[in-house]
């Protein structure tokens, strides 16, 4: 066995840093802790290494606040006096509650439709089982909140606990806003009740809004389009507005970071400049990956990054060596088998692989998305202290 030969693929690496706060600066402190991680754990950074840092701390350090007054505020200007219709939110505490909050806080009168059987990510309303036995059908059918307890009853988020339905209507009142609360899935349906429109919808909303607007809605607004700009001195997110947003304290909310570029690539000459290596530095939000028992998918931001370096565009390039060693060496083994493959990765050159058979069952998906999810499931999202991530051999393979 070559002893030289390296026995390690792809690690990932939490990385402690200090808590972060608005005017900090970021790309040092970032540079410095991957640099003084490396120093006290003794590893070394190597060309191609990803140093990811979650949007929370960028948002942090841009000071990229608002007050639940300032969502209120630009509500009131884009639909003045007019019932609202805010369309298929998704349930959350964090993410959509202070938005809410808000919303109600601008308006006289909403008419709340949530889609069923669960919301854009996966959070559950109801179950297909109850909708099959009611014989209802979830394409079609606008249910009011009566039928919907009658049908479904209360029905609580297995890990949280919380009835949304109840949960929402009661904060929609709470700020003095009157409140109609109807279930449905097709976005024309609010047209009944309101020609005026907010879709809070994150992954969908160009189609819905495109749907609205040829089904007769006077105005139109998405999440996206509301503190896209600041309202009283607020901060904005002039390309997501409210996407990506999440709840700072009681009248507070963070927003999605606004352009931050310039901070990935000044990480990355950091870097360059202490080391000599050629790194790649991203931005990460939440993971793009769907959890089988709870049914969520995870991904309540509107990207998994808002910035990168170009070394990370793109999507992996990878033969699959389970079909190579059943198929093209089937008759193969030991080390003329791992010969062969080696071979075979060296090769490929860089040529896409697109359509071909050797390919089939690797990931097809955005780098960013895939690294992005590795980054937060490493670092997580409750206490480990970790908000950077430095990801090692992802761009290896069999032959390095």
């Amino acid at each position: 066995m070559n002893t030289k030969e390296r026995r390690v693929g792809t690690v990932s690496r939490g990385i402690r840093c200090p808590i972060i706060r608005e005017g900090d600066d970021l790309a040092k402190i970032v540079a410095d802790s991957v640099l003084e991680a490396a120093e006290f754990e003794g590893f070394e950074l190597r060309d191609r290494d990803v140093i990811s840092m979650t949007e929370s701390i960028v948002a942090r350090s841009q000071g990229n606040y608002a007050d639940v007054n300032d969502i209120a505020a630009d509500i009131k200007a884009k639909f003045g006096d007019e019932t609202v219709g805010v369309i298929f939110p998704i349930l959350s505490r964090n993410r959509f509650s202070i938005c809410l909050k808000g919303i109600a806080r601008g308006a006289k009168k909403i008419v709340l439709m949530l889609s069923y059987p669960s919301d854009e990510v996966g959070n559950s309303l109801a179950t297909y089982d109850l909708i099959d036995a009611a014989g209802i059908n979830p394409y079609s059918d606008v249910l009011s909140l009566e039928r919907y307890r009658e049908v479904f009853g209360v029905q609580k988020l297995e890990f949280t606990g919380v009835d949304y339905v109840q949960y929402y209507g009661d904060l929609i009142k709470a700020e003095g806003c009157e409140v109609e609360i109807i279930f449905a899935n097709q976005p024309k349906a609010i047209l009944d009740y309101t020609k005026y429109v907010l879709t809070c919808d994150i992954h969908t909303r160009v189609r819905t809004k495109r749907i609205l607007k040829e089904g007769g809605a006077v105005k139109v607004f998405g999440l996206d389009e509301i503190l896209n700009a600041p309202v009283n001195g607020s901060g904005c997110n002039e390309k997501y507005g409210l996407l990506g947003s999440n709840k700072s304290t009681e009248e507070k909310i963070k927003l999605f970071p606004r352009e931050c570029k310039d901070l990935v690539l000044d990480v990355q000459k950091r870097i360059k400049d202490a080391t000599g290596k050629n790194v790649e530095v991203m931005v990460y939000g939440d993971g793009a990956f769907k959890d089988p028992q709870g049914k969520i998918w995870e991904l309540a931001d509107p990207v998994v990054s808002p910035a990168f370096t170009d070394g990370l565009i793109g999507t992996p390039n990878e033969l699959k060596l389970k079909y190579l060693a059943d198929n093209d060496f089937k008759d193969l083994s030991g080390q003329a088998l791992k010969d062969a493959i080696s071979e075979s990765i060296r090769k490929k050159d860089g040529s896409s692989l697109v359509g071909n058979m050797a390919a089939q069952g690797t990931t097809p998906r955005q780098l960013t998305d895939l690294i992005g999810s590795l980054c937060d499931l490493t670092s997580g999202s409750g206490d480990k202290g970790t908000p950077v991530v430095l990801v090692q051999g992802y761009f290896d393979n069999y032959t390095n």
